[in-house]
């Protein structure tokens, strides 16, 4: 990986190699200034002293992990040649905050049912802003900023590429659909009510009862990740309802009928919702942003020969002629939030079960903060290297280490709501991506 580089005013130089970072380290002539992504400060040097090469921030935005790519962008006789100066990913943490969400309504529903005295929901004057994404796709949307504008107080980010992908959902369900069938869509001349009547027989698809009143049901439930598409519900009787519950319909016994559930378009939906949003954030940045389409970035990646990750996709985003340095080290960025508001813990039926501190502070340390451990004596002798996790008494918790006195602690960087690992070389970095096939 190449490190960053700030002169003495904090202002970005063009990155270094790792060996001219040491040597400048060693030299007394540079300070560490952040650990992750690694960062130097000169102390002899000025922004207007230094030499600056065209260099670009180029991101493939998933809906569970975005594709960065650094790169320095050199002009040849065939065209623009980037070279990878830094790779990363970020992973998301949408289907957390929406599991956090779900369990704070259930808890609230049941202190309501429970007639404990609980707050009303409100809903009287409750509008929703122009631009409104919910919490998940919100998170998404703001790492993938934040870490844009963090990266151009890192590097001199002169251009910025995005690939904003459209995906075709009816196409994706259905490769081969076209024409008239394509316009009009899978309900067209049916109420939801009776395609699924026709559809499904007009009996449960469970026990097969016939002349009974049937109800709608999810074969993959909501609780699960299922949606409230057509394709994903059914009919069944009351009592096969509630005897499944919140389990599919292959967990209930029914293959057959998962099998005509389509696959959830959860993640192709985030990303068409999202695409303009981030492209926006991006321009208001003051910085060129370009778009391109994802078909670009799968023929440019299958032209220079480049296995499918998410960083390289990104290096791939583009008009180019070629791409180098694509087998560099790649920083996984985890987003793990700041911890929570509330200040009770609860157990799983949301009854209070214990209290948090009213501080998260403890003796100028915070959880998550990156810490050194040296212990001198005790079962935990050595130095230990890792986040800490605080408690009142002083006695830390630094990486799996446990029980360390808060006097043994030095901080390395402040928590910033995200964790940081090193991933292997660009063939192989990690994370789960939505996928390009479908986009157009």
């Amino acid at each position: 990986m190449m490190v960053f580089v700030l002169d003495k005013r904090k202002k970005p130089l063009m990155p270094c190699s790792e060996k001219r970072a040491r040597l400048l380290l060693e030299r007394g002539r540079a300070v560490v200034h952040r650990l992750h992504p690694f960062t130097i400060r000169l102390k002899d040097r000025l922004l207007e002293e230094s030499v600056l090469q065209p260099v670009g921030l180029k991101l493939d935005p998933g809906s569970k992990v975005t594709g960065v790519a650094v790169v320095r962008r050199e002009e040849r006789a065939d065209g623009p040649w980037d070279h990878a100066l830094h790779l990363a990913v970020i992973v998301h943490r949408g289907d957390a905050i929406r599991e956090r969400m779900q369990k704070r309504a259930a808890h609230r529903r049941r202190r309501r049912n429970a007639n404990l005295r609980y707050r009303a929901p409100r809903f009287n004057n409750r509008r929703r802003a122009n631009g409104w994404f919910p919490p998940s796709l919100r998170s998404w949307v703001g790492n993938v900023l934040s870490w844009a504008s963090r990266y151009r107080r890192l590097a001199p980010i002169a251009f910025i590429e995005i690939e904003t992908v459209r995906f075709d959902t009816q196409a994706l369900q259905n490769p081969e659909i076209s024409g008239v069938e394509y316009q009009r869509g899978e309900l067209f001349g049916y109420e939801v009510r009776e395609y699924l009547l026709e559809k499904w027989g007009r009996r449960c698809v469970y026990c097969g009862a016939e002349n009974v009143p049937l109800e709608i049901e999810h074969i993959v439930p909501r609780s699960r990740g299922g949606t409230d598409r057509v394709s994903n519900l059914t009919l069944a009787c009351r009592a096969c309802n509630q005897a499944k519950g919140d389990r599919t319909a292959e967990e209930f016994g029914h293959p057959e009928v998962q099998a005509k559930a389509k696959v959830p378009l959860k993640e192709p939906a985030a990303v068409n919702t999202t695409r303009y949003a981030i492209r926006n954030g991006l321009c208001a940045m003051g910085r060129e942003v370009r778009s391109w389409t994802g078909g670009r970035t799968k023929w440019n990646r299958e032209r220079f020969g480049l296995p499918k990750t998410h960083a390289l996709d990104a290096l791939c985003v583009g008009d180019l002629a070629g791409v180098s340095s694509w087998h560099a080290l790649v920083l996984e960025i985890k987003a793990l939030g700041r911890g929570q508001r509330c200040r009770t813990n609860v157990d799983a039926h949301g009854f209070p079960r214990g209290y948090r501190m009213r501080s998260k502070t403890v003796r100028g340390f915070r959880t998550g903060d990156l810490v050194r451990a040296e212990v001198l004596k005790g079962k935990r002798t050595g130095v230990h290297i890792g986040p800490v996790a605080v408690r009142a008494s002083g006695s830390f918790r630094v990486g799996k280490a446990d029980g360390i006195s808060w006097r043994c602690c030095r901080l390395l960087q402040r928590a910033d709501g995200y964790g940081y690992m090193k991933g292997g070389r660009g063939a192989s970095s990690p994370g789960v991506n939505a996928g390009a096939s479908g986009a157009a």
